[in-house]
């Protein structure tokens, strides 16, 4: 399911990456008097009462500056709202409506977004009492917080919850689906590869990188089976993103990446891998996102009959920590195994909702401790009382043990190995916790 977004906008020295930082309880967006400080979006994952979802701390919204770096803040704000399910506006108690209070008011009552008018800095029962003011702003009435005094915010988010979009407001046509997203880096074939499955030009596709500047949706149905297929932008290093627009098609693509249920990574042959190709694979392994890489132009590649078997020794080498994701070899020029590539989607989509019994699990973990027990440390030996899944999408394995604290890296290593050699997981990131019982 993909993820609400909730960002907080207002004019500089309002309170926002305060109530950022608030929201989180962590100190992520750097706050200071002095006004424009926060010039980029921070993004983080917010989490209240069980629903989970985006978080977006903006600059300060400067109306009708002149000024390139002003300017350039208002167009990030700008995009922030237009990928925004709910806006928190965020005012000043101690100066009330201001000329640029009105100017992002009738902005926001253009826009489709939901908004939330907060006032901050009402720290006293006096200042409460003067946010009727605002009223003015013709936005309803706003929420009484204090950030710096922590007065409101859980209020505040007992507010946000209810307003964010669930499962079942998604549109009829997204549920169900599975949600693929192919990404790589500039030119390496994302958008051929789509039209190659859906036997069409649906996207446009020219020798010239950066042609895709948005991650773009297209449905499919593929052997009876239906997909929404998610074309980004090529992801470049971040100091060769210099245009604003680049800057803002490398974040809908990480966000294409948070969203899918499986990411389809492509690799240019004529290239092997490269670095960028292994910060994309960070990335979206980081998100815990199951993935499939696809090694693509392979109808360029003179082959005997171990070229394959040598190439994929080559990427295991240079890839070693993702050697449970699938490699395939595709030309989506030609059409090679590009529809292959579909049924390991499939297989990675069973693998990451696949879900282990209890009682499976805990003889598993019986054999593992005969065959190697972890070692004692600080004096202290080591228990396993027993472990459960907890989750699905991606598997989380819990292990209840009498010393979480002090289990050894390698011996986590271990585990994961003997998980992945049982069970499989092929192409899928889970993760381990440890508790005490």
């Amino acid at each position: 399911m993909r993820m609400p977004t909730v960002a907080i906008i207002g004019r500089p020295n309002v309170g926002k990456s305060s109530l950022f930082n608030r929201f989180l309880k962590k100190r992520l967006a750097v706050v200071d008097k002095e006004p424009g400080v926060t010039r980029d979006r921070n993004y983080a994952v917010c989490d209240w009462r069980g629903v989970s979802f985006r978080l977006v701390d903006t600059g300060g919204i400067i109306t009708e500056s002149i000024e390139l770096m002003d300017q350039l803040i208002y167009d990030q704000t700008e995009f922030a709202l237009s990928e925004a399910d709910l806006v928190l506006f965020l005012v000043d108690t101690h100066v009330g409506p201001d000329p640029s209070d009105r100017m992002i008011a009738r902005r926001l009552q253009r826009s489709d977004s939901e908004c939330i008018l907060v006032a901050n800095k009402a720290d006293t029962p006096e200042l409460e009492n003067e946010i009727h003011e605002f009223l003015k702003l013709g936005l309803g009435d706003a929420v009484p917080i204090s950030v710096t005094r922590g007065l409101g915010i859980g209020d505040l988010l007992d507010l946000v919850v209810p307003r964010l979009p669930s499962q079942d407001t998604l549109p009829a046509e997204e549920k169900g689906l599975v949600r693929v997203a192919l990404v790589g880096r500039p030119n390496v074939g994302k958008s051929s590869f789509i039209n190659c499955l859906a036997g069409e030009e649906r996207l446009v596709v020219t020798p010239q990188a950066g042609t895709t500047r948005d991650a773009v949706d297209t449905l499919l149905a593929i052997n009876g089976r239906h997909y929404i297929l998610v074309d980004t932008a090529g992801l470049r290093r971040r100091y060769k993103v210099h245009e604003n627009i680049e800057f803002y098609t490398n974040l809908r693509a990480g966000r294409a990446i948070e969203d899918c249920d499986v990411a389809v990574v492509l690799i240019d042959a004529t290239s092997s891998v490269t670095s960028q190709d292994q910060r994309i694979l960070e990335q979206v392994i980081e998100k815990r996102r199951p993935a499939v890489i696809a090694v693509n132009k392979w109808d360029l590649i003179e082959k005997d009959s171990n070229t394959a078997d040598r190439f994929t020794v080559q990427i295991r080498d240079i890839l070693a920590s993702y050697a449970f994701l699938p490699v395939i070899y595709v030309s989506a020029l030609s059409g090679q195994r590009v529809a292959k590539v579909m049924s390991l989607v499939d297989k990675v989509f069973a693998e990451t909702n696949k879900r282990i019994p209890t009682s499976e699990l805990n003889d598993f973990l019986q054999r593992v401790q005969k065959r190697k027990h972890p070692p004692a440390r600080q004096g202290k030996h080591i228990k396993f009382n027993y472990v459960t899944q907890s989750e699905v999408a991606p598997p989380t394995f819990v292990f209840f043990v009498n010393h979480p604290k002090l289990i050894d890296r390698s011996y986590i290593g271990f585990l994961s190995n003997q998980i992945r050699a049982q069970y499989g997981f092929e192409g899928v990131p889970f993760r381990l916790k440890f508790c005490r019982k």
